[in-house]
């Protein structure tokens, strides 16, 4: 960076806005800090928590985020949210089963909520994450459509199903991903159906899932 220039030159430089005028500019970005120690985060890229106590995510530095996944955090306000993404393609979900969960869009996730102990169902929607009320039989048959269910990790996983042109995809995902596409299709989501944009980001966040998922084992790694 060059440095500014000596004299009467110098005072012709654009002064910082006074007054009322410094809220007529646009606002710098937000620094995000990790929520933990308050360091500053250097890109959009950093590992998220689960605060249960406030329901809500918080942003966490790489080595937050470690220190909690070494000592495990069974309980405790802060749950770092795990990376792995998997799998099934052969889970049990059908055209007969999607009618029965009576999910008014293509796309739920289900997530077992610690505090209250039982799976949690919420779809995306123009007023953001919708939840969804379920009767025991439809409850039953998540259960029953996917191992998956089995090894989702409180409050951090969530098992994620979407219904597209006559199938069902379902996989294992980081809890913050599901909330990322529950943003972006609040924000692009247009009339009755959601419009071509949010119907493209939907197909381009699946496209990206799918990438990234492997094929479930029956392991919990």
């Amino acid at each position: 960076m060059s440095a500014l220039p000596a004299g009467p030159e110098r005072l012709r430089q654009p002064s910082a806005p006074r007054g009322l005028f410094r809220f007529t500019g646009p606002r710098p970005p937000r620094e995000e800090r990790c929520e933990l120690c308050a360091v500053p985060l250097p890109d959009e890229r950093h590992r998220h928590l689960v605060d249960v106590e406030n329901r809500a995510l918080a942003c966490a530095c790489g080595p937050c985020a470690q220190l909690l996944d070494r000592t495990g955090a069974p309980t405790g306000r802060f749950r770092t949210v795990p990376d792995r993404c998997l799998s099934d393609p052969e889970h049990r979900f059908d055209e007969q089963t999607w009618e029965r969960l009576r999910i008014p869009v293509g796309v739920v996730f289900f997530f077992r909520n610690s505090a209250l102990d039982r799976l949690v169902a919420l779809y995306p929607s123009p007023a953001g994450a919708t939840e969804s009320e379920l009767e025991p039989d439809s409850w039953q048959s998540v259960l029953d459509g996917s191992p998956l269910t089995g090894v989702l990790e409180p409050d951090v996983e969530a098992l994620l199903l979407r219904r597209h042109q006559g199938q069902v995809e379902c996989y294992l995902v980081p809890i913050d991903i599901c909330y990322e596409l529950v943003g972006r299709m609040r924000l692009t989501w247009q009339g009755f159906d959601g419009g071509a944009e949010a119907r493209a980001d939907l197909d381009a966040f699946f496209t990206r899932v799918r990438g990234r998922a492997r094929a479930f084992g029956g392991d919990r790694s």
